[in-house]
């Protein structure tokens, strides 16, 4: 009897320590998936979980507080999206959850490209024009000969999200900004398409996640798609097209984000996301991928652990050495300091920090 009690004792303060382990509870965006969590080199903490659903399914649970979407149980502390948070998605979550929860923090996480994989028989220089692009993956031309003015009849052959996925998102707001007759900016590829929900040609083929795509367009000749940089090379033009002549490197990349402006009113979450659909430079389709908090939580510990990692990933050289492991890019030193100056030290003066006493005083993510 003291034998099982022994054992029963040892299992209830095992799954205790379970559940301390993984205290701190987010999910969302494949794209940046290794680099979050399931690497040897990943950046988030052992105590924050990440579950890959998506950019949709993540903001969503982290917005409504929705932890079964993370197939799990109690509170949401965070997501991560390469969707950035929308105007109605703030004003709904301010208007149900902001006198309760307390304010919302989007943050630029990383710098990405999308790129384009292929898989060309006789082609390893492919450079296509952000028209063809368009032309590609609208389905306007359906054989490459028709988009590259050969004679050949191989079938384009489209590997495209079926998810709703920040990096469909990306992707349609440069084709938006481009051929507005045929896509719209979403997070859904098939209503990025226009018209929306239309039926996609039979030989194309939706994946769920990131990971996935790489591997359907190198299964069949023909086959283009659009992916994260973690996963292909994105160097290297034989696996990943030019876009305008332009590789998606991480001086590309870098050049095509340096024109967007630090927040000038540092409380409207919506300005620490910055968008460029169609750079004057670098590559065409550059973005941030995002991480979304509460500034306040109920959970003291919870709020001490997200403010250790804040300070970790936006300190210099912080997770710079990961992060260009994982083919992103981290982001610049003054977003570096004013995201620390703002969120974490308020050195700013302006209560933006986590778990600020005026500002979270009886309010916060439940415990």
């Amino acid at each position: 009897m003291f034998k099982r009690t022994l054992i029963a004792a040892s299992l209830t303060v095992a799954a205790l320590a379970s559940a301390q382990a993984m205290a701190v509870t987010g999910g969302g965006a494949s794209l940046p998936a290794a680099l979050y969590k399931g690497s040897a080199n990943s950046i988030l903490p052992a105590n924050f979980s990440y579950a890959v659903t998506g950019s949709g399914i993540g903001k969503s649970a982290f917005l409504t507080n929705t932890a079964a979407q993370f197939s799990t149980t109690g509170t949401v502390h965070f997501a991560g999206s390469d969707s950035i948070l929308s105007a109605s998605e703030i004003s709904t979550y301010n208007t149900n959850f902001g006198a309760s929860f307390g304010p919302l923090i989007q943050l630029p996480s990383v710098a990405t490209s999308v790129a384009i994989p292929y898989k060309k028989a006789g082609n390893t220089t492919l450079n296509l024009t952000s028209a063809q692009l368009c032309d590609a993956l609208s389905g306007t031309k359906t054989t490459w000969g028709a988009l590259l003015g050969t004679s050949d009849t191989t079938a384009i052959r489209v590997v495209y999200r079926t998810a709703s996925s920040g990096t469909t998102e990306i992707l349609s707001r440069h084709l938006n900004s481009i051929c507005p007759t045929k896509f719209a900016v979403n997070t859904t590829f098939t209503n990025a398409r226009l018209p929306a929900g239309s039926a996609v040609p039979s030989n194309w083929v939706g994946v769920a996640n990131t990971a996935d795509v790489a591997p359907a367009v190198n299964a069949v000749d023909g086959s283009i798609g659009y992916v994260g940089p973690d996963g292909v090379n994105a160097a290297s033009n034989a696996v990943v097209a030019r876009i305008n002549s332009v590789q998606p490197t991480s001086a590309n990349v870098n050049a095509a984000l340096a024109s967007a402006p630090l927040p000038t009113n540092a409380a409207n979450p919506a300005q620490w996301s910055p968008v460029v659909a169609n750079p004057s430079s670098g590559y065409a389709m550059a973005a941030y991928t995002n991480f979304i908090f509460g500034q306040c939580y109920k959970d003291a510990a919870v709020a001490a652990d997200v403010k250790a990692f804040l300070t970790q990933h936006y300190s210099t050289p912080g997770n710079a050495v990961a992060t260009a492991a994982h083919g992103f890019i981290p982001v610049p030193t003054n977003w570096k300091t004013a995201v620390t100056a703002n969120f974490v030290t308020n050195s700013t003066g302006n209560n933006l920090d986590i778990n600020n006493a005026s500002v979270c005083n009886a309010v916060g993510r439940p415990l």
